[in-house]
């Protein structure tokens, strides 16, 4: 039956997307995959979802695009082609050919002439196109930086691929180094990053998204070390406490801050060198850890702090972190927590600028951080604090000793990748000119497929000289290239603008039919991509829209993320090996019902664990709706009881695969089956509506069913099934009865029952008069539809 219907809508192309479709657009699209090794079950969970969804939207009459692709470049294919021996081309594009294999035995929806593979030149030729307007425009840099670092995976990391300290990839502790890196400027649309408003996305991936960008205002604030005679006169701050600046009484600079090794003096350079030595060693999550003791060691200099002239000592310490403000900290242990413990700890003082209510005078036991009233803080003394954020701010501002400003948690989108398998940066190196964009007319940078591709430190490409050795195109003088090749999350940053138009040569995307496609209406995938591919797709799309590239401010209108499939209590992944591979499966019970089941087994959204048993069972019912088609048709005069349910069941299916409620909508049509299979008085008019509702989640069997039953090909060419709202009534509801707000009885009355007759049905109740007996009723409340409440006393 499979091969019989696979091989028909091929043929009638029933599944081609035409541009020019008079029908109203819909573009749904899954988050593609990995190829870096075969499906499974995991993949098909949430691609069948995605695909029954799509296919629904169709039938209620759009013209929805529904697309696949692969997201081939990355750690992901490469490592295991490492692992496996293999070229990473040659794995990768087999991986693809089967996993199209996979994906076609599936059953889904999906237009294969509009397929996306992005390690082709076709294809990363326009990553690099794009690098270079964002080049043009400074949103491209290159700057030398500390860079999270992966010693497994060799190469670099941006701070959202590093998970608690540890390497998303492969789980192995992130370290620290010193490296040039390119960065795409995100930070330049943070304040836009943080407005979701266009959007119809989960509460809790905007919260991800909000808590990852971190805005915070505050003031920047300079402490003078001009006695130092260095370049710099002062170091900067940034705090969103300026209302305790009078109680600071050290400050702490990162270990990893240029100006550390400058200010340190020599009788503490071997203390502060073994610290900082140290400091680089740890991760990130180690170094923030508040289980971890607070360390730090004194440099042997001073800061002035301008509004109260005290000067106070410069320490190093691994807690405070350099990709966070300025990369130093003023230290305020009366007002902060973790100053409280450091300075204890140290010996430091620790003066009380903001009194709590009733204070003394006398020590504190624990950092007071509640609002209070400004102490020991000059002029502002015996204003309250929340006034004194204000004031204090104005009083630096009017000085010149800093500024009010915002501050950001996120950096810029570090792209820099030490690997082989990635878009090259189209980058040379001059002698004569510097850093120097490689001519769009030269493009595609070619990845070299001889290359040795094993991971060293530095980039594979650094060791092919045919590669690396170049000529300049500005002043024609031998040249080197950029040797780094790009994240892979700059594929997956506009791929979903490359479907519109696949096969277009002169852009990234033909804008006619960009125009027409527009934002991906419906977007499905992991909630795991919060902070890496969704935020990034966001800000592509914002940097092309301010470039004139395309017209929409969101990539993704609508986001529904799936849950997961786990497998003996754990989440399935390979990198666990507790993977299951769907084709035994199909080979064994068909693709319906490996649909049917991982619809089924729960929520969409919530996931489930996988169980043989359970798709057995999805196995026996499919088998019984078959059966039911091929009964005789019998009479075709419908009984009113089975065709309210059969209205009812279109009504209640047609409502949960709107909301992604996959496994409600089955359990409906299950019920209706099994009635269905009692009662046959209104067999073809039934049958042929199952066929249609089944028609998303069995694709096969639903186009089998309607063959069976003599309707027009394809069934997943017709129109959604209706119902009458009249007909899909129910007759009966059920009103809960309560005595004195107590429930007390659950009675069955018709839908259009009246209030007196509700009132009345409720106290011919036997137990309601149980417990009224003796007793005055002195009212009853109806709430139509819902309940009655005696009140007797």
């Amino acid at each position: 039956m499979q091969a019989k219907w696979s091989d028909r809508w091929e043929d009638g192309g029933i599944y081609a997307v035409a541009d020019d479709d008079p029908r109203p657009k819909w573009y749904e699209l899954h988050m593609y995959p990995y190829p870096s090794g075969d499906l499974h079950v995991g993949h098909w969970f949430a691609m069948t979802g995605a695909d029954v969804h799509a296919r629904y939207m169709r039938m209620k009459g759009y013209n929805v695009l529904h697309p696949m692709g692969f997201d081939a470049f990355g750690l992901n294919a490469e490592n295991a082609a490492i692992k496996n021996g293999v070229h990473p081309h040659t794995w990768t594009m087999s991986n693809i050919e089967n996993m199209r294999r996979q994906l076609r035995s599936m059953g889904p929806m999906y237009d294969w002439e509009r397929e996306v593979v992005t390690c082709i030149p076709d294809y990363y030729k326009w990553n690099q196109w794009f690098f270079l307007q964002l080049y043009k425009n400074g949103l491209a840099y290159r700057a030398d930086a500390p860079v999270n670092w992966c010693p497994s995976c060799q190469t670099v990391l941006a701070n959202e691929q590093v998970i608690n300290g540890f390497c998303e990839r492969c789980d192995t502790a992130v370290a620290h180094k010193d490296m040039e890196q390119w960065f795409f400027k995100i930070t330049d649309y943070a304040d836009e990053l943080l407005d979701h408003s266009k959007m119809d996305w989960p509460d809790r991936i905007n919260t991800m998204q909000t808590n990852w960008i971190g805005r915070s205002k505050g003031v920047e604030v300079d402490f003078d070390i001009s006695e130092y005679g260095l370049d710099e006169q002062a170091i900067r701050t940034f705090t969103t406490r300026i209302d305790t600046v009078f109680g600071v009484t050290f400050i702490v600079l990162a270990p990893e801050h240029p100006l550390v090794d400058k200010l340190t003096t020599s009788e503490h350079r071997d203390e502060v060198t073994a610290y900082v030595e140290q400091a680089r060693l740890q991760t990130e999550i180690e170094r923030l850890s508040t289980e971890k003791e607070k360390t730090g060691v004194f440099t042997g200099a001073f800061a002035v702090n301008k509004l109260n002239g005290e000067r106070v000592p410069i320490l190093v310490a691994d807690y405070v972190l350099l990709s966070y403000g300025t990369g130093m900290v003023m230290g305020v242990p009366a007002h902060d927590e973790r100053d409280f413990i450091f300075a204890t700890k140290n010996g430091l003082p620790i003066r009380v600028v903001i009194a709590p209510p009733a204070w003394d005078g006398s020590k504190l036991d624990e950092a007071y951080i509640a609002p209070g009233t400004q102490v020991n803080s000059g002029q502002f003394d015996g204003i309250p604090n929340s006034e004194g954020l204000e004031r204090i701010a104005d009083f630096i501002e009017a000085n010149g000793w800093g500024e009010r400003s915002v501050n950001y948690r996120m950096r810029d989108w570090l792209i820099s990748r030490q690997r082989y398998w990635g878009t090259p940066i189209p980058v040379v190196y001059c002698e004569k000119c510097g850093e120097t964009p490689v001519p769009e007319s030269d493009l595609p940078v070619l990845l070299p497929e001889d290359a040795e591709f094993l991971p060293t430190g530095d980039s594979p490409l650094a060791l092919h000289e045919g590669f690396v050795n170049a000529t300049c195109p500005d002043c024609g003088s031998p040249a080197k290239r950029e040797t780094d090749t790009m994240d892979t999350f700059v594929d997956s940053s506009w791929y979903f603008l490359r479907y519109a138009s696949p096969k277009f040569e002169d852009g990234p995307f033909d804008p006619n039919a960009l125009e027409q496609w527009g934002a991906v209406d419906q977007y499905t995938g992991g909630v795991e991509h919060a902070v890496m591919h969704l935020l990034y797709a966001r800000f592509f799309v914002k940097a092309l829209r301010d470039l004139g590239y395309v017209e929409f401010d969101e990539p993704f209108v609508r986001l529904v993320n799936q849950g997961t499939i786990v497998f003996n209590h754990q989440k399935m992944s390979k990198s666990r090996g507790n993977v299951i591979a769907p084709d035994a499966y199909v080979s064994d019970v068909g693709a319906d019902v490996v649909r049917t089941y991982m619809m089924f087994m729960g929520p969409w959204e919530a996931g489930g664990e996988w169980n043989d048993d359970g798709i057995n069972g999805m196995a026996r019912w499919t088998n019984r709706v078959w059966d039911l088609a091929n009964r005789d048709a019998g009479v075709l005069d419908a009984v009113r009881g089975l065709r309210r349910l059969m209205h009812q069941t279109i009504r209640k299916v047609t409502e949960d695969v709107e909301r992604f409620k996959f496994n409600t909508g089955i359990a409906a049509m299950m019920e209706f089956s099994n009635v269905l299979a009692i009662d046959s008085s209104a067999w073809n008019e039934s049958i042929r509506n199952l066929a249609l509702m089944m028609s998303p989640v069995t694709p096969f069997l639903a186009e089998e069913i309607w063959e069976r039953v003599g309707g027009p090909f394809s069934v997943h060419q017709q129109p959604w099934p209706t119902w009458d709202p009249d007909l899909a009534a129910d007759e009966t509801i059920t009103l809960v009865v309560q005595v004195n707000g107590r429930l007390r009885d659950r009675i069955e009355v018709p839908a259009d029952i009246s209030e007196d007759d509700a009132k009345t049905r409720a106290l011919e109740s036997d137990r309601v008069a149980a417990h009224t007996e003796g007793k005055q009723v002195r009212r009853v409340i109806y709430v139509p539809g819902r309940l009655v409440n005696v009140v007797a006393t």
